[in-house]
């Protein structure tokens, strides 16, 4: 984990940024689930479905890597057991990627996903909770909002792991953690400049921190004490707060970016997930 961050030759270049992420789908421990590859006219994807299930629940995921790298292989350790927990089918999103996809190439997708999920798969608005982590998180936030100015019906909840919210990069804990982290900021800056492509990067749609937040459906956000994000989380979670929007900010102490991939190894990865089993199986109720 702690190379995912670390500069790969030129920062600028896709295939270094993606590269250490791509190695994760090979070393990465997961839970045992069964793995169903979906391909549609609009994107591509895959269910992942653990035994026992209850298969009224379905999360549909949204992967991070900054908009620019990542896929459903590269983040099993996490999903498989996100599905286990929950008890739930999850569908993983495999999302089209910048620079050779920018904005809004993977909200396009989300969105195709989501209206799949409720026209193709007929499965109710109630039962899907959306969840992301990292860029994932930024997107899943997007997404809702997107739906909710369409007068779309909204997912049963969402959740945001160590959600990158705020591609202006404003957070007083960028810096502040930069010492603990493993995230690199000039990466973060190369990766939100491949995906935004010329549009503002306070446009609520690629910086939900920044967006009208009434009307959202319940929100979990989780988020490491240690990582650079945090501040994005913080002001997210006051600012959703303050529109009425009912929202559980976990922080979880001396943790760093997206800690969930650590959990065979560590006890407050097993606690994140299963904090987010618990709030699926609440939100979408028998």
């Amino acid at each position: 984990m702690m190379t995912l961050g670390t500069p790969c030759g030129d920062i600028h270049s896709v295939d270094a940024i993606r590269r250490p992420l791509d190695r994760l789908s090979a070393i990465a421990p997961h839970a045992r689930i069964q793995r169903r590859p979906v391909t549609t006219s609009l994107f591509a994807g895959e269910w992942q479905t653990p035994a026992p299930l209850d298969a009224h629940r379905v999360v549909l995921y949204l992967h991070g890597g900054g908009y620019v790298s990542g896929s459903p292989a590269t983040h099993l350790a996490v999903t498989a057991r996100i599905a286990q927990e929950a008890g739930a089918r999850l569908f993983a999103l495999d999302y089209r990627l910048a620079p050779e996809h920018p904005f809004p190439a993977a909200l396009e997708d989300a969105w195709a996903a989501y209206w799949w999920l409720l026209t193709e798969q007929h499965i109710a608005p109630a039962q899907i909770v959306v969840a992301g982590d990292s860029a994932g998180g930024g997107l899943t936030l997007a997404l809702l909002l997107a739906l909710r100015d369409a007068g779309m019906p909204l997912p049963a909840g969402a959740v945001g792991l160590s959600p990158w919210l705020d591609l202006t990069l404003s957070g007083a804990t960028l810096i502040a953690n930069a010492g603990a982290d493993y995230l690199n900021r000039d990466i973060l800056r190369a990766s939100a400049q491949m995906y935004s492509q010329g549009h503002a990067l306070d446009d609520p749609l690629l910086s939900p921190l920044f967006a009208d937040l009434r009307g959202l459906p319940p929100l979990l956000i989780q988020a490491g004490g240690a990582e650079m994000l945090l501040d994005d989380s913080r002001r997210f979670a006051q600012r959703a707060q303050a529109a009425g929007v009912e929202v559980e900010l976990a922080i979880f102490p001396h943790m760093v970016h997206v800690w969930h991939f650590t959990w065979r190894l560590e006890a407050q990865a097993r606690r994140a997930l299963g904090q987010i089993g618990e709030f699926v199986r609440t939100q979408v109720a028998t």
